[in-house]
């Protein structure tokens, strides 16, 4: 491949600012420590270096140390439901130099929505072993030399918009959300060995809709010194103990009626706990602590009826920010309340999560523009930052740089470039 010129209790494995290890980066919620990062940028302006990339995709570059992970599908035939290459690619960070590509060859029907390229999950790494999800195809352990460590085959995965859920590691765990479809479960595996440790069939949201699901990244939080696995499902949240998988409490209330479909990873504090649906559906606040079915003395508020989202968001303090993709908007909420403050137009739909960094905002559109607003209850757009390639995608931050993967290739934005 040729290169072109908060504190959030969140318990993960130590790791230092400069790392993004898993999807939305240390905490799993789209907080970042650093400082200084690049405010404006352009195809020209601001970029160290650019890499293409085979093929589209929307899952999002990992980072640790001097390597970049990323997961992209191959010889991609959506007509007929086939991508018979899926691959872990390994980038260097410094120049985004292909180091090396480990592919697995999978021949059989896989559904999912143009819009969902396969191999949507971005990886998960602890900074010896790096973790992939492939759908269909089965999650895959590497080492950062690319020596493959073990594969698992978790069964098809089947629903018409494809999957998207990215692991989680927790301890020696890797924890999976294995769904939408008709076959729902939580299931945790030895990081090690990837030998099951425990696995929860899933029912819920399920009832009325034909292709009901949830896509959500669940997030491990410590609550009240106990840490906590979270899930945003089609119709509820509910929280588990991560070592045994033994449920906690449940909040209800997501979904619509009968449409019960959730896009975003939940976002959680000591304090509270948010979960969004998508497709129209509600939102909701919950308290947390309780136990068993919480919603009728935990809930603090909730919402019938929204817009559709599919990026998540991040609570700063007392308030929640999520962008919107229909319309195009960013949205500040009180989670004490639900009350909406503002809701501003930014630009297309927007389908990246944000990012939080040293008091702003990132999120980017399909039109592959990164917006950056002030991270305060009073809006306020810093920058409009034009890619001009299609983007699905979310930033990845590391080391004072901006990675963004579009359709076309991987960026690396920074205040000046490599000679």
């Amino acid at each position: 491949m040729k290169k072109s010129t908060v504190g959030l209790l969140v318990i993960l494995p130590l790791v230092v600012a400069a790392n993004w290890p898993a999807w939305r980066g240390p905490t799993g919620q789209g907080h970042c420590e650093e400082k200084d990062l690049p405010l404006t940028w352009s195809p020209t302006e601001n970029i160290v270096w650019k890499t293409p990339l085979p093929g589209s995709g929307n899952s999002t570059p990992i980072i640790w140390g001097d390597r970049i992970f990323l997961t992209q599908a191959l010889d991609v035939k959506l007509a007929q439901k086939l991508a018979p290459g899926r691959a872990l690619l390994c980038f260097a960070k410094r120049d985004g130099r292909l180091l090396w590509q480990r592919e697995i060859e999978y021949h059989e029907k896989e559904e999912t929505h143009n819009t969902n390229p396969y191999c949507s999950a971005s990886p998960a790494t602890d900074g010896e072993r790096v973790i992939v999800s492939h759908g269909s195809a089965g999650v895959f352990c590497y080492d950062f030399s690319g020596k493959e460590l073990w594969r698992r085959n978790l069964g098809k995965f089947d629903h018409i918009w494809g999957n998207a859920a990215s692991p989680v590691l927790y301890r020696d765990l890797v924890i999976l959300n294995g769904g939408p479809g008709e076959r729902c479960f939580l299931l945790a595996m030895n990081k090690k060995t990837g030998q099951d440790v425990w696995k929860l069939d899933e029912t819920s949201g399920r009832d009325g809709y034909k292709e009901p699901g949830s896509w959500s990244t669940p997030i491990v939080v410590n609550i009240h010194g106990q840490d906590q696995l979270v899930m945003s499902w089609g119709d509820a949240i509910k929280t588990y103990e991560p070592l045994t998988g033994k449920l906690i409490w449940t909040c209800k209330g997501l979904g619509k009626t009968v449409d019960h479909l959730t896009y975003t990873s939940p976002l959680a504090t000591a304090e509270v706990v948010v979960a969004m649906s998508g497709y129209g559906g509600a939102y909701l606040a919950t308290k947390t602590g309780g136990t068993g079915d919480v919603t009728e003395t935990h809930r603090l508020w909730r919402v019938p009826s929204a817009p559709q989202r599919i990026g998540s968001g991040v609570i700063i303090g007392e308030h929640v920010y999520v962008a919107n993709s229909g319309p195009g908007t960013l949205q500040c909420i009180e989670w004490k309340t639900g009350k909406t403050l503002w809701n501003e137009r930014l630009g297309d739909a927007c389908w990246g999560s944000i990012v939080h960094a040293d008091g702003r905002l990132y999120v980017t559109d399909l039109q592959g523009d990164t917006f950056v607003a002030a991270a305060r209850p009073v809006f306020e757009l810093l920058a409009k930052n034009p890619l001009q390639e299609r983007t699905l995608a979310s930033p990845a931050v590391s080391e004072g740089k901006i990675f963004i993967r579009t359709y076309e290739h991987l960026w690396c934005i920074g205040v000046s470039k490599v000679p």
